[in-house]
């Protein structure tokens, strides 16, 4: 597992690696940081070990003279360019739920804000239109998949159109993409136009509607779906059912005079490939050009980290992975993710720890049951929620093989856990050795869980298991930590006003966290990101799956209540929560009695009832 250079972010560059004209370029809504973790570098480490030349532009001007400088530092490539918005969806990067600025950027220089567009993937594409005409042009990454369908958009509060219809792409490549891209850049380079590239999966592409295929499904029509929710919610849940790479057909939808064409999902990179790509030379950091800006803040976390999975099957409904990566788990091998470990010790900087061997979820190393591989994913319910399906197929032993065969490597002094631990999941295995284990070596003091809420029925509308299932887990971690002598708490996230939570639903997470001696630090508003369905839900009111109507609160002030009433030992929170409770009905909660969340008089409960989550855990 070598490490590398930086590919090229100028011509200068290219120049002394012997190049006059590149074959593809590659730009980006992030800063170009060449490790596995980001998405443009996997995808040009990926193009360049197919023997093609690839140069990256990292975060250009899209306006004035400095827009043309910086798409034409390159001139125009032998094959094409492909562009993606970057590692998150770019209004995500920009805006707080709130739709606030971001006051920092972890994927720019510096953390600085500004240095990519609203709707940077669109934005993009249209410049290089606009500075090179017809040259080949596919769009892919986080931002092209979440929105290569009609979709709601929140920061409009309007249904745009598929992404691929308003940047001019000629292909979208949907999900992870090594595949896609590397079939895309042969064919490319064996003569071929995108106009003959409409067989490869994982792609979207546009067509006149006589040109569309018979196969597949259709769904409701952009214009139809931008004015009928129950019909956009029909669309939502036709886009889903057909996401599964062993069942999942052609996806169609009309767009005025054109007809979007998804193509069925490309099959997940399995273990050799995943393992020939994590091999590939990565120089493991930023482009040296950032040095005097102090570096990319986002390749602090996950510069000492191994990603051993992809995929995910708890699918919980807010989540957009999977819509991205999909359910579907593929795992690195072991010796793989060895080398990986091996490698970070000899990186400057590493002082024995690594930070993480983790994925979308970090205790998934398989497909959830036997069935999946050959016939697909359920389409009727999940693996995980509200129960474990009886076809689970529980085990960590190989999970836990990789975490001991890393403790043990010379230079190694500690490997934590830090992406999500599905404590469902590690409670349907018989065996404890990985929960013991997980105790004993892999929490750094604190153990991020994500119960979400403690209402059924919401936790239902969130495609989570319901809470007795944490507070098995936590009784069993506490007693673990007490039998290992360590003192190590859980830290649980949690969600305020997700569709089908109302005033009533946060009264009782209040009440849970009250008697659990919870006190969150934070709490995270829904946040409505294109392509899941709980943003389907909070658009439209109804469940896409089940059909069913959800109450759904928009109002900000109405957000703020609920909100409120989980950390309402705040004194900034006092007043909202007060009038949370007198709304809900629940005066009985205000005053001095035990069960009071608040006092009447303006202060919260006193020294004597305070509780934290360090100083009392669920027994």
């Amino acid at each position: 597992m070598p490490i590398g250079e930086c590919l090229p972010m100028h011509m200068e560059e290219a120049r002394a690696r012997g190049w006059d004209v590149l074959d593809v370029v590659l730009i980006t809504g992030d800063a170009y940081v060449d490790h596995p973790a980001f998405g443009a570098a996997l995808i040009a480490r990926v193009l360049e070990s197919a023997g093609l030349r690839v140069g990256v532009i990292a975060q250009p001007a899209w306006e004035g003279k400095q827009a043309v400088r910086d798409f034409n530092r390159f001139g125009k490539p032998r094959l094409g360019f492909f562009v993606t918005g970057g590692n998150i969806d770019s209004m995500v990067a920009h805006y707080t739920v709130a739709k606030k600025k971001r006051s920092r950027d972890f994927y720019s220089p510096g953390g600085r804000m500004g240095l990519r567009p609203d709707r940077a993937s669109i934005v993009y594409c249209q410049c290089v239109r606009r500075f090179f005409g017809d040259v080949p042009l596919i769009l892919g990454g986080l931002e092209a998949s979440l929105r290569r369908f009609a979709h709601y958009d929140y920061w409009e509060d309007a249904v745009r159109p598929s992404i691929l219809v308003e940047s001019g792409a000629d292909l979208l490549v949907y999900g992870m993409g090594e595949n896609q891209a590397a079939e895309i850049a042969r064919r490319l380079a064996a003569g071929e136009t995108p106009l003959t590239m409409r067989d490869i999966r994982g792609t979207c592409y546009a067509c006149a509607p006589q040109e569309t295929p018979w196969e597949g499904a259709q769904c409701p029509s952009y214009e139809i779906a931008a004015q009928n929710k129950k019909e956009y919610a029909a669309a939502c849940r036709t886009q889903i059912l057909e996401q599964d790479p062993v069942t999942g057909r052609a996806v169609k939808q009309r767009h005025g005079k054109q007809m979007l064409v998804q193509n069925a999902p490309m099959p997940p990179l399995q273990t050799e490939e995943l393992d020939r790509v994590y091999a590939l030379p990565f120089a493991r950091r930023w482009h040296p050009c950032y040095d005097a800006q102090g570096g990319v803040p986002g390749l602090e976390e996950v510069l000492f980290s191994i990603t051993h999975n992809r995929g995910c099957f708890g699918a919980c409904n807010f989540c957009s992975l999977a819509f991205h990566q999909g359910r579907f788990v593929t795992s690195r091998s072991q010796e793989s993710v060895l080398r990986e470990a091996r490698l970070l010790t000899t990186l400057p900087g590493f002082k024995g720890y690594i930070h993480d061997i983790g994925g979308p979820t970090a205790n998934f190393r398989f497909p959830s049951c036997e069935k999946q591989k050959t016939q697909g994913l359920c389409k009727d319910r999940k693996c995980l929620a509200p129960e474990p399906c009886p076809a689970l197929r529980a085990d960590h032993s190989e999970y836990l093989a990789i975490l001991r065969a890393v403790r043990a490597l010379p230079g190694v002094k500690k490997v934590f856990i830090r992406s999500g631990v599905r404590f469902d999941y590690l409670l349907a295995d018989r065996d404890e050795s990985f929960f013991r284990e997980l105790v004993e070596h892999h929490v750094s003091g604190q153990l991020k869980i994500a119960p979400e809420h403690c209402s059924a029925s919401v936790l239902d509308a969130m495609g989570k298991p319901h809470i007795e299932a944490y507070l098995r887990f936590a009784r069993r971690y506490a007693a673990l930590n007490q039998k290992a002598g360590k003192e190590q708490y859980l830290v649980p996230y949690l969600m305020s006003s997700h569709p089908g939570s109302d005033l009533n639903e946060a009264v009782e997470l209040a009440q849970f966290l009250r008697r659990e001696g919870i006190r969150p630090e934070q709490v995270q508003d829904f946040y409505p990101t294109p392509g899941t369905v709980s943003t389907c839900v909070f658009y439209t009111g109804i469940d896409p799956m089940t059909r069913r109507e959800v109450f759904v609160e928009r109002s900000p002030h109405g957000k703020a209540m609920q909100r409120a009433l989980l950390q309402c030992t705040l004194p900034q929170n006092h007043a909202l929560a007060l009038e949370a409770l007198r709304r809900a009905g629940r005066r009985d909660l205000i005053g001095t009695g035990k069960q009071c969340l608040i006092r009447e008089e303006g202060q919260p409960y006193g020294r004597g009832n305070e509780q934290t989550n360090k100083k009392k855990r669920p027994q």
